[in-house]
């Protein structure tokens, strides 16, 4: 996987008009939280809370939690730390301002969205905010009954549904709150709710409480256990995963974008999309884009400045014509670009996830830094969920980005390292023998911080198809605990780069499913081997995802042009679709680019390729033909499904055959 670079530049400024703010009268006593709203201009607000101990004793700790109405949010704060689960939102202070002192004080601001849709239901260390504007206070203290009866009513592969008998409450229930151990993972009005994004055939435990609008919540009801189907992802159609990468840079000269994803029909199809890639600081060793690249070479040798691609995740102003629902972006918006269509793209496929993918080829200079140790390992972590999960952006250079702006974009993670304990990656990548033991260890670090998020968080990791590889890198004893799939390489067996460094003179199949027995490579590469190297490991099938290509690989001068099959003689890459990628065509461009290109069979390794003739190309790619026996091979093995790179190479006929395939 490679990724390209480019780089612009909109400056922009905008303002803001004041309101007075709206303040609450508090309750003498006991420690309060007040709401008041500092600024709003329908469309938003920017809200605070002031808490006050007006208690005899010290406060050691504050967090206060409310819940935002139907179609409200809330997109960033400060001086707290904020996370949320549906629209209950919880709010800790820092460590700066955790601890009052009888009758101090300190605040904390948040903007939310529309204006009507103020906080309710406020709690301050679990009792009513006692005068906060947005909810809670008042005198009444006596919380809902134990919502009884509590069943699963249903399960699909990535979700369980649970229902209840009501509560009751001496002034009015008005919500319940469904949790698994001590995390709510979901607030709902009625008595009953679904708790979706969960792995195929894991058990989950849940518990209900009732809550009312001064903020008293009742005692948990008893435990109900449920148990997801098997196999299942988290959107689409079928019980399998089919999980797709799209390029960040796919908007560039592909003019590949988010949309093209819903008009195509893969959108619709997709469990999981991985929007790939973003970079590691080098300076902090921290997930973050340090500074703006210059280089618009997708294949510049300088991959370790620490630059993502700002411009193209949340700066360039999509036009209408490339707008997932036709809306253009407006100058003054603070998330535009690839972000914030991903946004309008999970709207209108409400069970499609989307993870960030880290590293890749280019971008993976710097994972065994930041591995090395528990510390770099938990700053490099909570660096990258504060990003991209919790979405507080840098701001670019145009203006766009901020605190909290890319929320409720991503899903979880993918991990891309390339590769872990081996010198076969980029050149000048770091690497160690210790990095096997780290790599898992990172690992576990993102699940134990995702887990904290709630359920539903993915992690997932791309990795490689040579036993070399796995043996210096990949626990698979260890690193499984962690991910929910793994994303397993199953192309680039064979193949010709654009400066001819790796097999220039003999073509090859890259994605043949069985071994060729006239294959002559010392390694005999195939995906039934790279599997059979996990299953035979002990990983569970169901976490395994085979490898498909949307891209063919090529090469020019053949001998006999190819007739003769695989294997054959070549002098170099076959031109690409771009310069720079030269031996490697999308899929949609192999038909038009490459005209008389006559398509074989290899029915015994089950392999696509096509040949020009006499000293013409050769390309090797996947079709619907070779597919369809790929996901024969998937459903018979017990195999989770299927990893796609990259989304931009097709039309929509290759994803139509996998997904039929996998139903």
């Amino acid at each position: 996987m490679k990724r390209a670079i480019l780089r612009l530049a909109v400056a922009f400024a905008a303002t803001a008009s004041l309101t007075l703010p709206q303040l609450a009268a508090h309750a003498a006593g006991t420690p309060t939280a007040t709401f008041s709203k500092d600024s709003g201009w329908g469309t938003g607000y920017q809200g605070k809370y002031t808490i006050t101990n007006g208690g005899s004793t010290t406060l050691n700790g504050w967090k206060v939690e409310v819940d935002v109405p139907s179609g409200g949010s809330i997109s960033s704060a400060w001086d707290t730390a904020m996370t949320h689960s549906g629209t209950h939102y919880t709010f800790a202070n820092q460590s700066y301002n955790g601890t009052l002192a009888p009758g101090a004080s300190t605040s904390f601001g948040f903007s939310g969205a529309p204006e009507s849709a103020t906080p309710t239901n406020c709690t301050l260390n679990g009792q009513p905010c006692a005068g906060g504007g947005g909810g809670g206070g008042g005198t009444d203290t006596s919380a809902p009954t134990v919502p009884a009866s509590p069943q699963v009513t249903g399960t699909t592969s990535s979700s369980i549904s649970l229902a209840w008998t009501a509560s009751t409450d001496n002034v009015g229930v008005t919500g319940y709150r469904v949790y698994e151990g001590g995390t709510a993972v979901a607030d709902v009005t009625g008595t009953s709710a679904t708790v979706s994004g969960l792995a195929a055939s894991s058990s989950h435990t849940y518990t209900v409480a009732a809550r009312d609008a001064a903020g008293n919540e009742s005692a948990k009801s008893a435990a109900v256990t449920g148990k997801t189907q098997a196999s299942g992802g988290g959107g689409g159609t079928g019980t399998y995963q089919k999980i797709g990468y799209y390029p960040q840079w796919g908007i560039y000269g592909r003019n590949f974008w988010m949309k093209d994803l819903d008009t195509n029909g893969a959108a619709s199809k997709l469990t999981v999309l991985n929007y790939s890639f973003e970079n590691i600081d080098p300076n902090n060793l921290t997930c973050f884009e340090a500074t703006k690249a210059t280089s618009s070479n997708p294949s510049d040798p300088d991959q370790g400045t620490g630059a993502g691609d700002q411009y193209a995740d949340y700066g360039v102003s999509v036009t209408a014509d490339h707008s997932v629902d036709g809306v253009a972006d407006t100058w003054d918006q603070k998330l535009k670009g690839n972000f914030n269509q991903i946004k309008k793209l999970k709207a209108k496929h409400p069970n499609l996830k989307v993870l960030v993918s880290l590293g890749g080829w280019t971008y993976s200079k710097f994972f065994s830094d930041v591995a090395k140790t528990d510390a770099s390992r938990k700053k490099f972590v909570g660096s990258c969920i504060d990003m991209f999960i919790k979405g507080n952006l840098p701001v670019s250079s145009d203006g766009t980005g901020g605190a909290g702006t890319g929320a409720g974009v991503f899903d979880g993670f993918d991990i891309d390292w390339e590769w872990p304990g081996s010198p076969d990656g980029h050149p000048g990548n770091h690497y160690s023998t210790a990095d096997k033991a780290n790599f898992t260890a990172l690992l576990a670090e993102f699940r134990t911080e995702l887990d904290a998020l709630g359920s539903g968080r993915l992690l997932t990791a791309f990795t490689p198809a040579d036993q070399a590889k796995i043996s210096a890198g990949w626990d698979f004893s260890k690193i499984f605990n962690s991910l929910d799939y793994a994303n397993v390489q199953g192309y680039d067996f064979h193949g010709s780069g654009s400066d001819n460094s790796w097999e220039p003179n003999r073509t090859g199949d890259q994605a043949n499913l069985y071994t060729d027995p006239n294959d002559p490579y010392p390694t005999h590469f195939s995906v039934d081997s790279t599997v059979k190297l996990y299953t035979g490991a002990g990983v569970t099938p169901k976490k395994v995802l085979v490898g498909i290509p949307f891209y063919g690989r090529g090469w020019q001068q053949v001998a006999d042009g190819g007739k003769s099959g695989e294997w054959q003689q070549a002098n170099g890459a076959a031109p690409g679709d771009f310069p720079e990628e030269a031996g490697t065509r999308g899929y949609k461009n192999l038909a038009t680019n490459v005209p008389g290109c006559t398509v074989h069979h290899n029915e015994q390794s089950v392999a696509t390729y096509c040949y020009t003739g006499a000293n013409g190309q050769w390309w090797t790619f996947d079709d619907p033909w070779s597919i369809g026996k790929k996901t024969d091979y998937i459903k018979a093995n017990g195999l989770g499904g299927a990893m796609i790179w990259e989304m931009s190479g097709d039309t929509g006929t290759l994803m139509s055959a996998l997904d039929g395939g996998l139903r």
